[in-house]
């Protein structure tokens, strides 16, 4: 399939760069994804869209400070960012300027923490060492160090550090928010489950590869990004018990939905487990779990247009992202809201 056959025209002013207050008042696009139908909403109108025995399963990753500013040996100033923890105090990351940082080279950023250049990827990335007083922990020392890591799209600079974040993150450990669910609010989770839907949480640790543009004529030779995901005991418990039970299963964003299909298509089951997957959902995709999704709108030629275009079909998905354009939706991260079922 051409991806160029995913480009849609979006005009810059229609890129949020903050995220609406409440969370909860944001637009959301309904879309039936049989017979293509769709209507505008607010994000709080997801509560009359779901049923009693409905199950949302969210990302509770939490997103960490993985953009380090140091200096290398020779005093230059370097940009860093956390993009995977290979194991321990050991991780991969992206380096700015490359070529001053090559193995054998440290990285000071101030006082507390070093970085020691490992190995140079395939990629171009770098694997890093990190040394500290062992009688403080790493992730302690990168909250005080670090900054969050906005996309590039976003020009403006956060108000709150919590705005990119969702409000049951958990886990640290993603350089990208899971932006689905930043919609919601406790009052909304409150009410949706009062209502008898359950909320069930998942951990899928978003790397920055999620931003990497398809740049492959045919989206079948992109090759995707490897990214951690987390199931628990108790997770696989709900999931199972609300699929037996006929209930329907809501991805909250495409990271939930590529957990749960990436599970199934391992284990022919949901289970608890943990694992990385790359798994790259585009149409002819069949879906095992997913019955609803609750997603955002995403980047032309992106691997999440895709991914929608797998769930609600191709027709559908392009006409619904042509007239939220005509009908002022804000777009990308900190955006609107788009419900499928």
């Amino acid at each position: 399939m051409d991806r160029s056959l995913y480009f849609y025209y979006l005009p810059k002013e229609k890129i949020a760069q903050h995220p609406k207050r409440p969370r909860d008042h944001s637009k959301m696009m309904y879309l039936d994804r049989v017979n293509g139908s769709l209507c505008h909403l607010h994000f709080y109108n997801l509560i009359d869209k779901l049923e009693a025995g409905d199950l949302l399963v969210v990302n509770d990753s939490k997103v960490i400070p993985a953009r380090l500013y140091g200096k290398n040996t020779n005093d230059k100033m370097v940009e860093i960012l956390l993009l995977r923890n290979i194991k321990e105090d050991y991780w991969e990351c992206i380096v700015h300027p490359g070529k001053v940082l090559k193995p054998g080279e440290f990285v000071s950023f101030g006082d507390k923490l070093s970085g020691e250049i490992i190995n140079v990827t395939d990629n171009g990335n770098r694997e890093i060492l990190f040394h500290y007083n062992k009688n403080e922990s790493l992730s302690d020392i990168i909250d005080q160090n670090g900054q969050i890591p906005l996309p590039h799209y976003i020009k403006s600079k956060l108000r709150d550090p919590s705005d990119y974040q969702t409000i049951y993150a958990k886990h640290p450990g993603s350089a990208a928010a899971p932006t689905a669910g930043f919609h919601f609010t406790n009052s909304l989770l409150e009410k949706l489950e009062s209502k008898g839907i359950s909320i069930a949480s998942i951990t899928l640790h978003v790397g920055l590869g999620t931003f990497r543009p398809v740049k492959s004529e045919r989206i079948e030779d992109h090759i995707m990004h490897n990214e951690y995901y987390s199931l628990t005991d108790e997770t696989a418990a709900v999931i199972n018990n609300t699929i037996n039970s006929k209930g329907r299963i809501i991805a909250v964003g495409t990271t939930s939905c590529r957990t749960l299909e990436a599970v199934y298509k391992k284990y022919g089951e949901i289970r608890p487990c943990s694992d990385k997957t790359d798994i790259f959902i585009y149409p002819g995709f069949e879906f095992k779990v997913t019955n609803g999704l609750v997603t955002n709108f995403h980047l032309p030629e992106s691997t999440l247009i895709m991914l929608v275009s797998a769930f609600a079909g191709y027709n559908n998905t392009m006409q619904a992202y042509n007239i939220a354009v005509k009908s002022g939706y804000r777009f990308y991260s900190f955006g609107d809201a788009m419900l499928i079922l």
